[in-house]
């Protein structure tokens, strides 16, 4: 079921069965003349009307505030599981990255660094960068997640 009314008379509701469509809004158009050829209409619509003119009543759902908090517990759990997802990545890379860094240190000091170094330097620094951008992303992702453990936490309230 949709509603139509008219923005010169906002009290008439008009009901039409089914969906907002062109073909409901004609069935409302003709509800529309029998309430002007009745009488009925308060409004003078002496400049012509067209189907589309006419605003969609929406009535909020009976439930829609339990919706958008099931909603909001859903987007938290995500949320909270992405954060789980970036965790993980960051910990699997992460002893690997911290002895590629040491290494880097050498690059500062006047020691001697062997050829085995470098080449474990450069073969770690895509290890380094990755460690890097998930420890960035982790980071951030749980200072989002910190207002979503608040919805979590109640919606589980008693």
């Amino acid at each position: 079921m949709v509603q139509y009314t008219l923005a010169q008379s906002p009290d008439v509701i008009l009901d039409v069965a089914g969906k907002d469509s062109r073909k409901a809004r004609e069935k409302a158009m003709d509800q529309l003349v029998e309430l002007m050829d009745d009488g009925k209409l308060p409004t003078n619509l002496a400049n012509g009307f067209d189907p589309q003119q006419f605003i969609e009543v929406k009535t909020p759902e009976p439930n829609s505030d339990v919706k958008s908090q099931e909603d909001a517990v859903v987007d938290a759990v995500q949320t909270l599981s992405h954060l789980a997802t970036l965790k993980m990545k960051m910990q699997d890379s992460r002893e690997e990255a911290l002895q590629v860094r040491k290494i880097v240190d050498l690059l500062f000091t006047d020691e001697p660094i062997t050829e085995e170094q470098i080449a474990s330097l450069k073969e770690g620094f895509k290890t380094l960068k990755s460690f890097a951008q998930s420890n960035l992303k982790f980071r951030d992702a749980r200072s989002q997640a910190e207002q979503a453990r608040q919805v979590l936490d109640d919606a589980l309230k008693p």
